[in-house]
């Protein structure tokens, strides 16, 4: 008798066990899901419990059950977006921006930014902060090289003494140790554009030591300096010599002059890993830049010292000259006038005008025309219609390229990049499959970035789930009306928490502050 009982509180206590182990807080069925492996759709359930993935397979015939039950017939599972570029930061830092709702909306559950070279330079203080503030998504961030060097440098266009040289060592260390990936260089951009390669190198050591990855926008996309191809050599050298994987952030060929050369900046990526050198990129798709009217069309040397001496310079008559010369044959690289779109402004004169139309309405030519407003209202943002559609197409196939926004205010592709991806390059035109779009824009990245368990619908890993119409799903942030959210997404968990539900956002501040750990 005693036997019996005991065995009937065995099984009492193992169904009990049983059921405690498969009950799910939220339960995806009927859907198909992608799981960001880069393999077909299948179909398949998936289930929360607290901030992981608890379960992918046949729910009922598991016996899983849960407190809420979404029904995904029709819709696409998948995981969380990662985007590798961002500007998200003074987003995320903002009481009324945190919940990062330009992303949250498109399927992003994860942002990295400070890139470009551009951003705080306290690394631990800002990811303190997130964590104690909340954020909507899930942020990283790179130790920005510019940053870095105008902190012990300013705006001096010269080398640094061995002093200064370690000074910025001791400050990319102490980020490093602080939490950030890698090391970011915006190389286009003053002041990191006074850095030489050896500079860079010397510094991306630091950031190998810790295991961090270098993520640069790379000198020249264009044939301002010294050509998109040398930059692209400068680049994997850098990744060779300092031993440090790269990855060439939003990569394009800008202007006509280097129209058509995708082919071999790809040809030389893989050769540079047949070597052994580990490089990734990602790219937006969008056929205009988003940048600044000094960075677009003002020369590095002119901004040697900052906007006092760029006054300066644009005030004296024999610089004035020459800065204008400059200019022009920026402007040209840029496609003209006509395709320099001014995209936000204080002034109502140049929001939403293009440079050719604001230089005949002044009636004067557009170089003297941006220098007035560089003058008088300083610099501007832009949009830059500047690359061709086939180079496009041919970047987003490559395998090592992924997503990314590189979103700024007053830019369609911080609210749009990754739906319009979807729907112009997948579903309208077949430039790539469900599957690869996917997992370009999911596990990809954060193979890229070395995320620890995101990226994935695996059992274990992260909450960060999301689930879309592919019927609706599409951007609809244009140059004009740059703030639209996307549609189409219908749920977006991140860690287990529902920032969107049946395409409503929900406010919730469930991302983290990621820190990496080598």
């Amino acid at each position: 008798m005693r036997r019996l009982a005991l065995a009937l509180i065995l099984a009492i206590s193992a169904r009990a066990a049983a059921a405690q182990a498969t009950a799910a807080d939220v339960l995806i069925t009927n859907g198909t899901l992608y799981d960001g492996s880069g393999t077909p759709g299948r179909r398949a359930d998936v289930a929360l419990r607290a901030d992981r993935i608890v379960f992918v397979g046949d729910a009922k015939g598991a016996g899983i059950t849960a407190a809420r039950t979404i029904d995904a017939t029709g819709l696409i599972v998948a995981p969380g977006f990662i985007d590798p570029h961002t500007h998200a930061q003074p987003d995320l830092s903002s009481a009324s921006r945190r919940t990062n709702l330009a992303y949250i909306m498109q399927g992003v559950t994860t942002v990295a930014t400070n890139n470009d070279g551009s951003g705080p330079v306290g690394i631990g203080a800002l990811l303190a902060k997130w964590d104690s503030a909340g954020i909507g998504t899930n942020a990283l961030l790179f130790v920005p090289q510019g940053s870095v060097r105008g902190a012990v440098m300013g705006m001096s266009d010269r080398a640094p003494t061995p002093a200064q040289l370690q000074q910025m060592r001791a400050l990319v260390e102490r980020g490093m140790r602080e939490g950030a990936f890698g090391m970011s260089t915006g190389l286009y951009y003053a002041p990191g554009s006074y850095s030489t390669t050896e500079e860079i190198i010397e510094l991306a050591k630091v950031a190998a030591a810790h295991g961090g990855i270098y993520d640069t926008h790379q000198r020249d996309e264009s044939s301002y300096t010294i050509g998109l191809l040398a930059s692209v050599r400068e680049v994997l050298r850098i990744g060779r010599d300092a031993h440090i994987p790269v990855h060439f952030s939003h990569i394009k060929a800008l202007g006509a002059d280097v129209w058509g050369d995708a082919d071999t900046v790809i040809a030389m990526i893989h050769a540079a890993q047949r070597e052994g050198i580990s490089v990734a990129a990602c790219q937006y798709p969008y056929d205009a830049s988003g940048t600044s009217l000094v960075s677009a069309l003002v020369p590095r040397w002119a901004e040697a010292g900052g906007r006092d001496s760029l006054l300066a310079r644009i005030a004296a008559p024999a610089t004035h000259a020459r800065l204008a010369g400059e200019m022009r044959d920026n402007l040209r690289r840029r496609g003209g006038a006509g395709a320099m779109l001014i995209v936000s402004s204080r002034q109502r004169d140049l929001a939403g005008k293009r440079l050719d139309a604001i230089a005949a309405a002044r009636g004067t030519e557009p170089v003297e025309a941006a220098l007035e407003i560089i003058r008088t209202v300083g610099d501007q943002s832009v949009a830059s219609f500047n690359m061709n559609a086939k180079d496009i197409d041919t970047f987003m196939r490559a395998d090592f390229v992924t997503t990314c926004s590189d979103g700024s205010d007053g830019h369609p592709r911080k609210f749009g990049t990754f739906p319009r991806k979807i729907r112009d390059y997948v579903l309208d035109r077949p430039v790539l499959t469900m599957e690869r779009a996917i997992a370009s824009s999911s596990s990809q990245p954060a193979r890229d970035l070395q995320i620890a368990q995101r990226g994935r619908i695996e059992v274990g890993w992260f909450g960060d789930v999301i689930v879309f119409d592919p019927k609706t799903i599409r951007d609809l942030s244009t140059y004009a009306e740059p703030e639209r959210l996307a549609v189409g997404m219908k749920w977006v968990f991140v860690n287990g928490k529902a920032a969107v539900e049946n395409g409503v956002p929900t406010h919730s501040l469930a991302g983290r502050a990621l820190r990496f750990t080598k």
